[in-house]
């Protein structure tokens, strides 16, 4: 990666393990796309009715050659739950990105649409008369 890591956390206690996990998460993805430029990893639990539970919010976001990716998952009660979702999210993306680089995604010529001829009035006279023949009017 270019830039390091940029990681946030808001709203929970900042602990080594956590930290630990989302630096191992990212080296994951390093090692699945080699071609990631940054990396922003953005934790938090919003404050939100106690009822609810622990919501727990993981953004990241993902700078590629040419494009940036955006993973945002929320409501997940265990905020190691909300990361494993987030990366996986991810990983999903930065497949898809890849296989687009590589061309092993086809993509499709528009269908062309058949061009109706009008051929006038003759058609219509001979439609009349084969018409007139099966009904046996002759």
């Amino acid at each position: 990666m270019q830039t390091p890591l940029k990681l946030t956390i808001h709203g929970i206690d900042h602990s080594e393990a956590l930290e630990a996990r989302i630096h191992a998460k990212v080296a994951k993805l390093e090692e699945f796309f080699e071609h990631i430029t940054s990396c922003r990893v953005a934790v938090e639990m919003p404050h939100k009715h106690h009822n609810q539970g622990r919501q727990y919010n993981v953004r990241i976001d993902i700078s590629v050659p040419g494009n940036e990716i955006v993973v945002n998952r929320d409501q997940a009660e265990d905020v190691y739950v909300a990361l494993r979702d987030a990366f996986e999210a991810a990983k999903r993306q930065l497949k898809d990105y890849a296989q687009k680089l590589r061309g092993d995604i086809k993509t499709h010529e528009p269908k062309r649409m058949r061009e109706i001829v009008d051929l006038g009035e003759e058609v219509s006279e001979d439609v009349g008369e084969d018409v007139a023949e099966d009904s046996g009017d002759k």
